[in-house]
């Protein structure tokens, strides 16, 4: 959300913002409607001055014996009158938040202006591609045998739904306990486990309501099924004033994540890459805004961090504005290397959304010695999304045999297995 008072104090650059981001200039619309409410607001206090003082002189009126039958009328008139200017400026007021409501955030002055993906900056290049004596095969290929079952997942649900069992499902458990670990234990992060089932106003305030509706699932009695574990963790501060001593504020969490994909029609129809059900380890920081800056970058090198432990050869890229997601101000998305696609693929992206979404959901703290509030600043990032991940592992990893090699880090999860077997 945005603060209407920054548009007035310069609209041009406002409207050079959007214009980044490939949206049209939007200040004067929005001003004229904040000028109305702002008219609406003068007028009916002047109005209400005014009952008050026609309702003092009628007092007088009769105490002087006249006849304060005018006066009567005038009050009875701006009795009549106030109720629709509250209405009016009311209607008028919901109609600007809708409209500040429905445009993204503005792009960060470092951020790249560009078009779509192919318009994103190759920040820095990790690890080293794996080098094969043989053709590395697509995860789908290599999967089914080790337990990803596509078949019997889409049988049940529908397509971009998968059955994982056996050495998948011990891998894909393996994972997301192993970012969940490192994020807590050695990065401070704490973990959580929040309702997956959540209100309007908990999508709202982290953006996806109402632009995004039909990316989202939603249940017969009006709650949302969660896209990210970003949404209930930044909505922990929802309406709350912190101090600033409970700053940063960092947590971490590993569920289940829901996903419509009504705007990825036709994208990665195939194996484990886009699904509506997966799960993903999420990262939210709150912070100080003199913070944030920081924060992007702690919060990234944790992710990369997650990729180097595992073995995985990754670049960070900085997306440029076409790009960027709705709230974001600045995004670096972390592309692993997939050797069976000859490709890097997202596997997290690391956003910092500045103060947007704390004003869509009035989140402040209250800055030591000051007696006023600010609102924070909030970040979110995956650390990881475990199914591609899994898909990843599965592919740098592989074995001419069909088999996969299990990374040392992870094999304390695993009871010490060396290598992953298929049938």
């Amino acid at each position: 959300m945005h603060d209407i008072r920054l548009i007035r104090d310069d609209p041009a650059a406002f409207d050079a913002a959007l214009a980044k981001r490939g949206v049209a200039p939007a200040s004067a619309a929005l001003l004229a409607l904040d000028e109305a409410r702002r008219a609406l607001i003068t007028e009916a206090q002047t109005a209400q001055a005014r009952r008050n003082e026609a309702s003092k002189a009628i007092g007088a009126a009769k105490a002087r014996r006249d006849d304060p039958t005018d006066l009567l009328a005038e009050v009875a008139e701006l009795k009549e009158r106030l109720p629709a200017i509250a209405a009016e400026e009311k209607a008028v007021g919901e109609t600007l938040t809708a409209a500040l409501a429905a445009i993204p955030n503005l792009p960060l002055a470092d951020v790249p202006r560009g078009a779509d993906e192919d318009d994103n900056v190759l920040v820095a290049t990790h690890g080293t591609q794996p080098a094969f004596a043989f053709t590395p095969k697509e995860h789908d290929a290599i999967g089914p045998a080790l337990g990803l079952d596509f078949e019997t997942g889409a049988a049940m649900s529908g397509a971009r739904f998968t059955l994982v069992r056996g050495h998948a499902a011990k891998l894909h458990r393996a994972l997301g306990q192993f970012m969940l670990d490192t994020l807590t234990a050695e990065h401070g992060y704490e973990e959580a486990i929040p309702p997956l089932l959540v209100r309007d106003e908990a999508l709202f305030g982290t953006g996806q309501l109402p632009k995004f509706a039909e990316d989202q699932f939603r249940t017969t009695d009006g709650r949302w099924l969660i896209p990210t574990a970003e949404v209930p963790l930044t909505n922990i501060v929802a309406g709350k004033i912190l101090s600033e001593a409970e700053l940063p504020l960092r947590f971490a969490a590993l569920t289940a994540c829901f996903r419509s994909e009504a705007g990825a029609a036709g994208r990665d129809t195939r194996g484990f890459i886009r699904q509506h059900q997966f799960e993903k380890v999420e990262m939210v920081s709150i912070v100080a805004p003199e913070k944030s800056e920081a924060e992007h970058e702690r919060m990234t090198a944790c992710a990369e961090g997650i990729l180097t432990a595992l073995g995985l050869p990754f670049r960070r890229m900085k997306l440029c504005t076409g790009d960027m997601g709705f709230t974001a101000a600045r995004t670096y998305d972390l592309e692993v290397w997939l050797p069976g696609q000859g490709r890097y693929r997202e596997i997290s992206s690391c956003s910092t959304c500045t103060d947007f979404q704390a004003r869509r959901m009035n989140a402040r703290y209250r800055p030591a010695e000051e007696k006023g509030t600010r609102f924070v600043h909030t970040l979110n990032g995956s650390g990881l999304a475990v199914g591609r991940t899994l898909v990843a592992v599965l592919e740098n990893y592989q074995q001419e045999d069909g088999s996969v090699a299990v990374p040392e880090v992870l094999k304390p999860y695993l009871k010490g297995l060396n290598r992953l077997e298929p049938k």
